[in-house]
């Protein structure tokens, strides 16, 4: 059997790639996608604690389906709105999304 301390050390390397993404990337796509990898790493996690304690334990399967069910929702609402967005735009720059002047282009 492989040692709990495996799987967390892979948890800990997904969460800490995912975090990476989030603060450096300008592309909201990345970002959304750096995103997901940091609730996967929570489902190795909780996933791995209930290999421990057991399978007669289901809250840690409970807590995997619910993180994968507000992972699917957050991807797709997230890409609608950086579907809007690009109509407007014509890209999906973060940091260019929170200036507040108008620009030509939105008429």
């Amino acid at each position: 059997m492989i040692p709990l301390s495996y799987f967390l050390g892979l948890s800990v390397l997904m969460f800490s790639a995912g975090l990476f993404g989030v603060l450096t990337q300008r592309n909201a796509v990345r970002i959304l996608v750096s995103v997901e990898i940091m609730l996967n790493a929570a489902n190795v996690a909780m996933a791995s604690f209930n290999g421990v304690f057991g399978l007669e334990h289901v809250e840690g399967w409970s807590f995997v389906i619910i993180i994968i069910a507000v992972a699917a929702a957050e991807a797709a609402i997230g890409m609608a709105i950086f579907l809007s967005v690009f109509r407007n735009h014509n890209e999906i720059i973060v940091s260019d999304l929170f200036s507040l002047g108008e620009t030509e282009e939105a008429y």
